[in-house]
């Protein structure tokens, strides 16, 4: 999104001894072509809203229940929503991320966001179906099969009723995070969604603050992940919005503000450009808070994985990936993996590079 404008420059131990120029790499016309149509998406500027304080089922694990933000009173009246988007794009927004406990729960705000507001995307545990009139990007969550989510989310047959909800929708994509007990069970739920014709991406389970419990990965279970990852991009190319270096940056034993540098508030200091001048994540009664401002607030920033985070931080460092062709390559994939989840009417187009590249500066696990 916004981050895409503010690189910064680092090494890439893995980087081939010619020094490249940019030109040089932007030469290769598969490059250029993916390059020119990335770069179009160059003008997004995200902030994140939570639109309710209610939810209809209870996660083990949830963000949302973590901090303070939890208290905040909601605010129902659609005026005020109106007012705030109005003033979001009077400061350069361009792009909203609804969330919160259930944004579905209030689908009429989420609609007053849209009108003002067209591009976007909505975080949602799919149970309850989101006007089509609201036509943002749909991200369903899912955590494991139908027992797991029994389990963990306290709600029964939930992968059914979500793929009854959204399947064939435009807007949808299923969200499949992998914790430390789930991994194999994404074989079982991407068969399913596969079958229905569904489109999926996934995401890392990144410890809230203070929890120890039984989701948090290991470095085994990273291991694992991501070579389940990476075989379900073999097997059903069709329906996976995902690349290789998605895998890597994700699964790495080293988390995204350790390989990248988290660009959010909370981990930034700097005001001057970017998502630290930029992003804010406003909470339910429409206040927010610079020390605490990221895009998955209270999480352990130390364990962060998350695929939201990434969208940011990852697309962010354009020279660190502009090292050599098969990098580029990789960073690129990355970029346009993310805008083909968020972004309606985007459409992935093939990985240019299909094998593992190591995060600049870094080994590749």
């Amino acid at each position: 999104m916004d981050a895409l404008q503010t690189p910064l420059v680092g090494t890439n131990k893995g980087t081939p001894d010619k020094e490249w120029k940019f030109s040089e790499i932007l030469a290769d016309p598969q490059i250029r072509r993916r390059w020119e149509k990335v770069r179009k998406y160059f003008f997004l500027r995200e902030s994140t809203y939570d639109m309710t304080n209610r939810c209809n089922i209870r996660c083990e694990g949830c963000y949302y229940y973590e901090g303070e933000k939890q208290f905040a009173r909601g605010n129902m009246d659609p005026a005020a929503w109106h007012e705030l988007m109005d003033a979001e794009k009077k400061r350069g927004i361009t792009y909203v991320v609804l969330a919160g406990a259930e944004p579905s729960m209030v689908p009429e705000l989420c609609e007053v966001c849209f009108r003002q507001m067209p591009l976007g995307a909505i975080a949602t545990n799919g149970l309850k179906f989101i006007p089509a009139a609201v036509n943002y990007k749909i991200h369903i969550s899912v955590w494991g099969n139908d027992d797991t989510s029994l389990k963990i989310r306290k709600a029964d047959n939930m992968l059914a009723r979500q793929v009854e909800n959204y399947r064939h929708d435009p807007r949808a994509v299923f969200v499949y995070t992998f914790t430390r007990n789930n991994i194999a069970q994404a074989r079982e739920v991407a068969q399913i969604l596969a079958a229905q014709g569904c489109r999926m991406t996934f995401n890392m389970f990144s410890a809230p603050v203070g929890y120890d419990g039984s989701l948090r990965h290991s470095p085994a279970s990273l291991g694992h992940t991501r070579q389940t990852m990476l075989d379900l991009l073999s097997q059903y190319p069709e329906n996976m919005l995902f690349s290789a270096y998605n895998a890597v940056a994700h699964t790495h034993r080293r988390g995204l503000h350790e390989l990248y540098g988290c660009s959010y508030p909370r981990m930034n200091p700097s005001t001057d450009i970017g998502l630290g001048r930029s992003f804010r994540q406003y909470r339910a009664d429409l206040t927010w808070d610079r020390q605490v401002a990221c895009c998955v607030p209270d999480t352990d920033c130390a364990d962060c994985r998350h695929y939201a985070a990434g969208s940011a931080v990852v697309t962010a460092r354009l020279f660190r990936h502009a090292t050599d062709p098969d990098t580029f390559k990789a960073w690129l994939d990355y970029v346009d993996t993310y805008l083909a989840v968020w972004v309606m009417g985007y459409e992935i187009g093939k990985n240019l590079c299909k094998h593992p590249v190591a995060p600049p500066g870094h080994e590749v696990f």
